[in-house]
């Protein structure tokens, strides 16, 4: 895919793995339509991918809010007159276990990290298929390849967000509406420290648990954003991120079913 004078729609633009991606398509001349819930952090990433040459715009959004995603196609158009390119990469986290976990906030979870991309995906659709050649781009986890314990709300987030691609993807074939899903391993961006924990844990175990997580974070964020387009630039319908994504999947399709006790074993954990 040609992605010079293309524009690409991100969400969650403001930081980690969204600017990163836009950084990237910025060096290859694909204009940029961004958008966060931050809107200081999202207007500081337009303003850098300028320098770069390109048209980027910026706005604030929750992608949370039905009425602001449904009004942002228009938006999109009304200053870059396209949208050819649309990354859903916003997204959330929550610590804890199934019983730990509060049913708004799982919600709460579901409704960004899922509903979300399906909302963006609803509204976009009919101007991608005005491109002459489209794409879709959903950030999915390497926890929507395994089902790590403390991960029940984001690995069902990340799992529907695979089943939901994959089969768009299928429905969208021979159209110019492509569909990648993207599998990102441990990149180091604020996820891990951001992440709502359970309300009645003890302060030291939710320390403990950002702690573990962090350090799983190794990948450089550019790093992920140079794969992350480099397989829209190969239509890829998957997209690993990380030899640790590699591995996992490599793993769960040889044992889908004992694939965690084989990790375990593996890490001495």
């Amino acid at each position: 895919m040609k992605l010079a004078n293309r524009v690409a729609v991100i969400t969650g633009a403001g930081g980690g793995i969204g600017r990163a991606t836009a950084f990237a398509l910025a060096r290859r001349g694909c204009h940029l339509a961004l958008a966060d819930i931050d809107g200081s952090a999202v207007a500081a990433v337009a303003e850098e991918a300028r320098r770069l040459g390109v048209r980027a715009s910026h706005q604030q959004l929750d992608v949370a809010d039905r009425e602001a995603v449904a009004a942002f196609p228009g938006q999109v158009v009304a200053i870059h007159g396209r949208a050819d390119l649309l990354v859903n990469n916003a997204g959330v986290a929550l610590g804890g276990s199934f019983e730990q976990i509060h049913a708004d906030d799982f919600d709460w979870l579901m409704e960004i990290n899922f509903h979300a991309v399906v909302r963006m995906t609803r509204a976009f659709l009919p101007q991608l298929h005005c491109s002459d050649e489209a794409r879709i781009v959903n950030l999915s986890s390497i926890y929507g390849i395994i089902s790590p314990p403390g991960q029940s709300a984001y690995s069902a987030s990340k799992f529907a967000v695979r089943g939901f691609s994959n089969a768009l993807r299928h429905e969208l074939a021979g159209s110019t509406v492509g569909v990648s899903v993207v599998h990102p391993g441990g990149v180091a961006t604020a996820i891990a420290g951001s992440a709502r924990p359970p309300k009645d844990a003890p302060p030291d175990d939710i320390a403990r648990g950002r702690a573990d997580a962090e350090r799983l974070l190794r990948m450089a964020p550019g790093q992920a954003g140079e794969i992350i387009v480099r397989g829209i630039e190969r239509r890829q319908a998957r997209i690993l991120v990380g030899a640790d994504a590699r591995i996992v999947a490599l793993l769960e399709r040889l044992s889908p079913v004992h694939y965690w006790t084989l990790l375990k074993r593996a890490t001495g954990r």
